[in-house]
């Protein structure tokens, strides 16, 4: 993890509309529907007007290509040398669907504990694959770039990213104008970070957001303790894409700034929340089902009679895993 910088540049409304505009012309991207009224149709007992933004249906599976698309946008056209990150899933995928298509040569290193089947998604891109232990993730990403010249994309704490991570938080925000509440699940921070700038340079200084976390796998709540980026090489979640074993240093710049805060699932929570969407005829994974578990379990404050809206972040989730979630006793 990098040293924290307090006085790292946060984002304008300019970065941000920029990233939007390049997001909404990017082949890789598209604008993901909202789904309005979901505490009538899901038959939730719920007390507020809930709002669903459905990014499990964007491009490969989850919001990642947003701020992906905005950082291939700053890279130098020169680039031709093999291009690094680190992802436990989607990221990855993005990112392997993405130098697919731009011709370049890519490898993803993954945590060991992620899901086996996203490896073999990657590698169906043409990405070279490599598993580490999670806190040998940002070193080994080192090692590369510094003795093979790699060209490194952060998978959730660039500042392109981030912005283009906003690009979300304006959509949001052209469907339901005047949100009292907006939840978004937290794993490294990107997208977190990306709407809260987006929505609170907007103007819209009374909306409340809050990140959503699992509670073994809750670097950004210990930051938001700390004051300082947190990090946990011991942490392990079903919802594996919101367990980075660090917390983004940007990402953290942005939350401290623009979120109310960090709320935690216990991973029972996480597999309800997964079961309750399911029945409603929505295939999501653990990790992008936390910020609906949030509002599901009653965490989130003060939400009776307010206008929800809740970021569905991802339906990476094979057929054989959905199934052993919703085996499992919640």
């Amino acid at each position: 993890m990098q040293k924290y910088d307090p006085n790292c540049p946060l984002a304008t409304m300019e970065d941000i509309q920029k990233a939007y505009k390049v997001v909404q012309e990017s082949a890789l991207c598209v604008r993901t529907p909202m789904a309005h009224n979901a505490q009538e149709w899901m038959r939730l007992d719920l007390a507020c007007d809930l709002s669903l933004k459905l990014e499990n249906t964007q491009t490969t599976g989850s919001f990642k290509v947003r701020g992906l698309a905005n950082q291939l946008a700053h890279i130098p056209e020169s680039v031709q040398q093999e291009v690094i990150t680190m992802s436990a899933g989607n990221y990855g995928k993005a990112f392997s669907f993405a130098m697919q298509q731009r011709g370049l040569k890519a490898r993803v290193l993954m945590p060991e504990t992620a899901p086996r089947v996203r490896e073999e998604i990657m590698k169906g891109y043409g990405t070279e694959v490599e598993r580490v232990p999670a806190r040998e993730l940002q070193p080994t990403v080192d090692r590369y770039v510094t003795n093979e010249g790699m060209h490194y994309l952060h998978p959730f704490d660039d500042f392109n990213l981030i912005c283009g991570h906003g690009s979300t938080g304006l959509e949001i925000l052209e469907e339901v104008p005047d949100p009292d509440v907006i939840v978004v699940c937290c794993g490294g921070g990107g997208l977190l970070a990306g709407i809260a700038a987006a929505v609170k340079l907007s103007g819209k200084s009374h909306t409340k957001i809050y990140g959503v976390e699992p509670e073994q796998a809750c670097c950004m709540y210990k930051s938001k303790q700390l004051g300082k980026p947190a990090q946990d090489p011991n942490v392990r979640s079903i919802a594996s894409g919101l367990s980075p074993p660090f917390a983004g240093s940007n990402a953290f710049r942005h939350v401290e700034e623009y979120v109310e805060d960090i709320l935690l699932l216990s991973e029972e929570e996480i597999i309800a929340a997964v079961s309750r969407l399911y029945h409603a005829g929505l295939v999501v994974e653990p990790a992008g089902a936390a910020a609906f578990g949030a509002v599901l379990f009653g965490k989130v404050p003060d939400i009776e009679g307010k206008k929800v809206v809740v970021v569905i972040t991802g339906g990476n989730v094979s057929p054989q895993e959905l199934c052993d979630i919703l085996k499992t006793p919640s």
